[in-house]
């Protein structure tokens, strides 16, 4: 049974449970040519327009990815599928390093020229590190939904305490916090003991997982074929090794479920995430058709309660 559109947090945004994170689209180019490849343009095009195909209504990307690389490859992406992405949403981050909530006005322009003809649906607080206070940033983004700039505010790795003088500032101009991205995974499930996932449902706030197949470990291919992990770029592979042995009894549970349900362990990890609650949206990335492929299948993919305690109690016993 294919799961529905979900609502974030305090606005009018429905998103389907899992949407695209495309930071991918920034490789080849600065700090992200260390990470990821470059993708060439038709295959970021069939990426998008398969996402577009299989019910995925919405991107996630950033300013610091690529300096606007992503947003503008995702734009013209769109551009080029016409009247499919007509219903896309986007939502796109703020980078705070060494900047003022000042700089969200002076810079808003930029983010739309690079998105453009497609409007912003979310603008997050890429993290809490900038110079100024989550109740000026709220106040300067309140400002953007006011003048029609932007539909819907969200943060990005916010603590407890931040989420809630966030969303405070907020009800103040008469809005309120769609979401707060933070990672989460079978892999890592800090934010259901750090206190995050217990004061966004206090709040009414969604939660969007990146990094839900944590850095593709999940789908078990470093564990089945370790020439993958030598050719991975090296400051992605210290991060995978640190995890690789820990987890690998969690991988063997997940290809157990995925040959029961004649599908990929990858799937299943995304459908144990996006089963525990209505609250919570994954952004998986894609570096290739069939990773998008995967997330649509996740989706609509049905897996037992009883399979995903099993897994629930694995990952309890393995992840951080």
């Amino acid at each position: 049974m294919a799961i529905g559109l979900r609502r974030l947090g305090h606005s009018d945004l429905e998103v389907s449970a899992i949407g695209l994170g495309v930071m991918q689209f920034a490789g080849g180019s600065g700090m992200f040519q260390a990470m990821f490849p470059s993708i060439p343009e038709d295959i970021r095009l069939e990426i998008i327009r398969t996402a577009l195909e299989g019910k995925i209504n919405w991107f996630d990307t950033a300013e610091l990815y690529g300096a606007g690389r992503s947003e503008k490859y995702l734009a013209e992406a769109l551009e080029e599928i016409g009247d499919l992405s007509q219903s896309a949403l986007i939502a796109t981050k703020w980078s705070p390093f060494f900047r003022f909530a000042g700089n969200i006005k002076k810079t808003i322009q930029t983010r739309l020229d690079y998105l453009s003809p497609y409007p912003i649906s979310l603008y997050q607080i890429h993290n809490p590190n900038s110079f100024s206070s989550p109740k000026a940033e709220m106040n300067a983004m309140a400002d953007l939904v006011e003048a029609g700039k932007i539909r819907a505010v969200g943060v990005s790795n916010f603590n407890p305490a931040q989420m809630r003088q966030a969303q405070e500032a907020l009800e103040i101009r008469g809005l309120g916090l769609a979401s707060n991205q933070v990672q989460y995974s079978l892999l890592n499930r800090d934010i259901e003991k750090n206190g995050i996932l217990e004061t966004a449902r206090d709040l009414g706030i969604s939660l969007i997982a990146w990094s839900p197949l944590a850095s593709g470990l999940l789908t078990g291919k470093f564990h089945k074929n370790p020439d993958i992990l030598a050719r991975t770029p090296a400051m992605r592979r210290r991060g995978l090794e640190k995890q690789l042995e820990a987890s690998r009894v969690l991988i063997e549970v997940l290809d157990e479920i995925a040959s029961k349900y004649d599908s990929e362990p990858a799937q299943v990890a995304l459908a144990w995430l996006i089963n525990q609650g209505e609250d919570i949206v994954a952004i998986p990335g894609a570096s290739r058709v069939g990773h998008v492929k995967e997330s649509i299948g996740a989706m609509n993919l049905t897996v037992a309660a009883e399979d995903l305690a099993r897994l629930d109690d694995v990952s309890r016993r393995v992840s951080r």
